[in-house]
């Protein structure tokens, strides 16, 4: 395990280097970073990390999305995880997967109640429609695992709510 300044993420090359694989759930919330650290840590930070992945020698790169990403969206959560996607693709990794989940279920140390009123409604629609509108993490976390392990399909596969379920199942 390394520790990086993500500001200084160039200087940090080392820590990309001699890995086939490349995992990246990296993010945070408007509320917490304000919008334009929320586009330099869901957009830049993750670019950045993408291309020291891939110049290290990094073959599959898989990342976590959102759910209606767009770089067209009106919506800025939206559009900069469409954009980020697009930035990834463009790397050239010999594999990339993107995984697009909905609404995550977890339990959180930080307190975001508009978050956990959303949560506990979704978990009670899960248990009639459990693939529609969320994602336990653990499900997703073991989706990822599961795409490396799976023989490629493709030089981009992307993973919506419903495959992330069929896959984390795994």
């Amino acid at each position: 395990q390394a520790v990086v300044d993500f500001e200084r993420l160039g200087e940090h090359a080392a820590a990309f280097q001699g890995h086939d694989v490349g995992f990246c759930c990296l993010g945070t919330t408007r509320a917490k970073a304000g919008a334009d650290g929320f586009v330099r840590v869901d957009r830049d930070y993750v670019a950045k990390a993408a291309e020291l992945a891939r110049a290290g020698g990094c073959k599959h790169f898989v990342l976590q999305s959102s759910r209606g990403a767009n770089a067209q969206s009106r919506f800025l959560y939206l559009r900069v995880k469409g954009e980020v996607e697009n930035l990834v693709q463009a790397v050239g990794f010999d594999r990339c997967t993107i995984l697009r989940p909905a609404v995550l279920l977890c339990k959180r140390q930080e307190s975001r109640p508009t978050e956990w009123i959303a949560q506990q409604f979704l978990g009670v629609v899960a248990r009639v429609f459990p693939t529609a509108h969320s994602v336990p993490v653990e499900t997703v976390a073991r989706a990822m695992v599961a795409c490396v392990l799976q023989p490629g399909e493709g030089k981009v596969k992307v993973l919506e709510n419903e495959a992330i379920h069929e896959l984390g199942k795994a």
